[in-house]
């Protein structure tokens, strides 16, 4: 599976876009509709893929499907659990903390992990926001914990890491973030 990121929008979300097979998903299309366009122009795209429903991650979702009638994807409509979308086989993990309808994509075959804002480079994404809740983000932080520590993360913003390196250096997966 080939991998491409574009920032979109002022807050510099990352839109994903996988290649396999001669099709692609779109992940998180956020804003700067015609960039998008460019992008995938000449691309089979068979399906938009929503981490969570913030603004910065959902704001072509609606032009993309009013226009080409892309099925979506979510939380809403995705069960906790293995899928498939043409010949793209993933994991839908249930991450709240960051909101209530975060979900995490993991694409076993290929070792990677689309995290939305649930998981970013060294850090999480902020549990003091209207909808968000830092017990759910430790459960989740938890369930994450128990995936092989070579899968790579690419977040809903900033850089790609790998997961292994968060378990290590990532001060909230560390013993003292938890309260019994």
């Amino acid at each position: 599976m080939k991998i491409n990121s574009i920032s979109v929008g002022e807050l510099h979300c990352n839109c994903y876009i996988l290649e396999q097979n001669g099709e692609c998903l779109l992940i998180d299309p956020g804003d700067e509709l015609e960039k998008i366009e460019r992008f995938i122009k000449n691309k089979n795209v068979i399906a938009i893929l929503l981490t969570h429903h913030h603004f910065d991650h959902i704001g072509c979702v609606k032009p993309l499907i009013d226009k080409y009638h892309y099925p979506l994807y979510e939380a809403q409509n995705l069960s906790e659990g293995t899928h498939e979308i043409s010949t793209f086989c993933f994991e839908v993990i249930n991450t709240p903390g960051h909101t209530m309808d975060s979900i995490t994509y993991y694409f076993p075959r290929d070792k990677v992990m689309f995290t939305g804002d649930f998981l970013f480079y060294r850090t999480i994404g902020r549990c003091d926001l209207k909808g968000s809740d830092p017990q759910k983000m430790l459960q989740s932080i938890q369930k994450i914990k128990t995936y092989p520590n070579d899968i790579k993360i690419y977040p809903g913003h900033g850089i790609a890491t790998v997961l292994g390196e968060e378990k290590r250096d990532n001060p909230y997966f560390q013993r003292e973030y938890y309260r019994d």
